[in-house]
């Protein structure tokens, strides 16, 4: 019998708690290298900055998380390493950062040949689209303190120093430019999987034809084309729309955002929304809903953007007034 609520606190996943965990975290990082390659910005944004002279050096790491768990219920881990990618390259993506460089970290419990093999096409794939270098990496097995195997990896970007953009270039009246997710991507699979895994199966199939399985495994788009639009017109900002879901967009600036016209949300999230019984609000803080990424640009930028990203749509605009809301509600 399926709940008629689902949520992603009850599902494991309270991100009130993890910003606050994150903060108490970030508090205590005072210390600050002395001399040359000193860190530049705040701790907080998508990606760490390091004053290299006339250069920007960049980290990000993440990981592909609980989709892990969809790609060891479907024994199928091809395409786990393009996430893992993506999750790292796009958050670069956003500061205008070019990735040239990932390393790769597995934890697992019991090592797989044949998974490994698996895990290293996907991320051979990841790379080829971002065009990076895979330069090493550590695997790691810990029985006892992991149970199956946990995906992730740290990236490398560079970038002319005055190219770097920050969102703090961004003013009232800025349009929202939403370019579309290719599906679930990988974050929020912790409601995801509690959804499907209490209410039906991986092998349910949706009205696209796409079994549930199929749809969750479906690898997160590499958005690569943010480099050219850059290079192409003004942009003042840049959103890597990930866990959280528009929250993200508080991480770019003071000013607030307001999505009037959202894209199309793909099929998999109105069978979640509609089979778990979850909130319009709920959705749109824990998935990214159809929009995996978006540029904040003068509207004379909007034309430019469309002719390199030609799936990208304006979704809003920057307000005076602080806070995320969509069509009107405020997200929190």
């Amino acid at each position: 019998m399926c709940r008629a609520e689902h949520t992603y606190r009850e599902a494991g996943v309270d991100i009130d708690l993890e910003g606050r965990a994150v903060r108490a975290l970030i508090d205590r990082l005072t210390y600050r290298r002395a001399g040359a390659f000193s860190m530049l910005g705040k701790v907080g944004h998508f990606a760490g900055l390091i004053d290299c002279g006339p250069y920007v050096l960049a980290l990000a790491v993440d990981g592909v998380g609980t989709k892990m768990l969809v790609a060891d219920a479907l024994r199928d881990w091809h395409t786990v390493g393009i996430d893992c990618i993506a999750m790292n390259v796009n958050d670069l993506y956003v500061m205008n950062l070019e990735p040239v460089a990932f390393v790769d970290y597995i934890a697992t419990d019991a090592l797989s040949p044949e998974k490994m093999a698996q895990i290293g096409e996907g991320l051979n794939a990841g790379a080829r689209l971002a065009n990076m270098n895979v330069v090493g990496g550590e695997t790691a097995t810990l029985r006892g303190l992991v149970n199956g195997l946990d995906l992730a990896g740290t990236c490398l970007g560079v970038q002319k120093k005055e190219k770097i953009v920050t969102g703090e270039a961004i003013v009232p009246g800025d349009r929202i430019i939403g370019v579309p997710s290719s599906g679930i991507h990988s974050n929020g699979l912790t409601l995801a999987r509690r959804i499907v895994e209490e209410c039906a199966s991986y092998n349910t199939r949706l009205s696209n034809g796409k079994t549930l399985g199929e749809e969750l495994l479906t690898p997160t788009r590499i958005y690569h084309e943010a480099l050219r639009v850059t290079a192409a017109c003004p942009v003042h900002g840049m959103c890597h729309i990930t866990g959280g879901g528009l929250l993200n967009f508080t991480r770019l600036t003071k000013y607030g955002f307001s999505v009037t016209h959202p894209l199309t949300a793909p099929p998999v999230f109105r069978w979640l929304q509609e089979t778990g019984g979850v909130g319009t609000v709920e959705m749109y803080r824990t998935f990214n809903m159809g929009m995996g990424y978006a540029f904040v640009a003068p509207e004379e930028s909007v034309a430019a953007i469309r002719s390199v990203v030609p799936d990208a749509r304006v979704v809003g605009e920057v307000t005076e007034e602080p806070g995320v809301r969509f069509k009107g509600v405020e997200i929190r």
